[in-house]
């Protein structure tokens, strides 16, 4: 009987825990074996006010991404609103180990406030970028390590949801059924060059001032990935591995990295539950994995539902093993969760996620 899914994973754990395993037997069940497991859960749900700070605390999550104060018309968060928010985590004891900046969220240009860097606007994109840069450097003076954000045009594009288990809704992406509506954003025509002389511009006046605080910048990837002759007139050229592996060679720099969204780089892939791997030890291995988003889908490029993550085709305890192979040092935080009426606002599918992180990082720590 051939062993898939969670299954599969749970007996390469098994394997390579038990006394009587072989060191080769133990080491093709996951080579990171004899490391220590430095990842653990995290979670970027806001906003970060003391009834979402009790609910992951309650939950076994001492480390987050969090929301500073909105900066209004400032357009950057200043020292005292990042101590602020600071130290509202302190108080009840979670790390704020990351921040999502206030825009260059995943949000489609043609609802966003502040769509001039992707859209190459002057003089508003260069206004953006010293608010950015003022916020890193902000972030630095206070102790705050890292900073996520997004270079998105089209936001999160999905076709109509479908059913799951338990009644649950599933987030679905279907190429075949979308529809571009209306044809073109307000960005018009965005070809790949174009796309990449936009995000070329941004990179190279963000990153070096990154390097000099030490901020790190983890990118997420476009969600999800398109064909080359785009949507909405959209190339997005972050929504496949090599335009991540080019997106990285841009700003040589171990402050410049991904906020990698395994179930967006899934959506990238034809076999996700092998391809993945790769991918892992490839950004993995460079120190280009900042930040990482645990969840899982069911399909592949152009057809694919975000499920639950433990009934997705990538086996999350392999990935957790390649991922501690690797040495990856930060947060694994549940993203995307299902829905359903009962849980309005997704807290019991997160706290499910939460749970599911912690016993598989509790599991592969028993490797040693």
């Amino acid at each position: 009987m051939s062993l898939t899914g969670g299954a599969a994973g749970s007996a390469a754990l098994a394997t390579a825990c038990s006394p009587s395993t072989s060191d080769g037997a133990a080491k093709k069940a996951g080579s990171g074996k004899n490391k220590k497991v430095l990842m653990h859960v995290g979670t970027q749900r806001g906003p970060t006010n003391d009834e979402m700070l009790q609910y992951f605390k309650r939950h076994g999550v001492n480390h987050i991404c969090g929301y500073p104060p909105d900066p209004g018309e400032r357009g950057h968060w200043s020292v005292e609103d990042l101590e602020k928010t600071l130290d509202l985590c302190q108080r009840h004891g979670i790390s704020l180990d990351l921040v999502q900046l206030p825009f260059l969220r995943s949000s489609h240009v043609d609802r966003t406030a502040r769509p001039a860097i992707m859209l190459g606007e002057n003089p508003e994109r260069d206004k953006d970028i010293e608010d950015i840069c003022i916020m890193i450097k902000n972030c630095a003076a206070v102790g705050i390590p890292a900073i996520k954000y997004n270079m998105s045009i089209l936001g999160v594009l999905r076709t109509a949801p479908t059913p799951g288990r338990g009644g649950s809704s599933y987030s679905t992406w279907r190429l075949v059924e979308a529809k571009a509506d209306p044809p073109l954003t307000r960005a018009g025509l965005i070809e790949a060059d174009t796309f990449w002389e936009h995000i070329t511009y941004f990179l190279e006046r963000v990153i070096p001032v990154a390097e000099e605080h030490k901020t790190r910048m983890a990118c997420h990837p476009h969600d999800p990935g398109v064909p080359a002759e785009g949507f909405q007139g959209v190339d997005r050229v972050l929504g496949t591995v090599d335009g991540l592996k080019q997106f990285m060679t841009i700003q040589e720099s171990p402050y410049h990295g991904l906020n990698l969204c395994l179930g967006t780089t899934a959506e990238m892939l034809q076999d996700p539950g092998k391809e993945i791997h790769d991918v892992i030890r490839y950004f993995g291995s460079r120190k280009q994995i900042f930040n990482i988003h645990f969840r899982n889908i069911r399909g592949k490029r152009d057809d694919f539902q975000e499920v639950y993550p433990d009934e997705g085709d990538m086996d999350m305890v392999q990935v957790a093993l390649t991922l501690k192979e690797v040495d990856y040092p930060y947060m694994l935080m549940p993203d995307h969760m299902p829905r359903h009426p009962d849980d309005p606002n997704r807290r019991q599918a997160y706290a499910f996620g939460y749970g599911y992180i912690k016993g598989i990082v509790q599991a592969i720590s028993l490797l040693g």
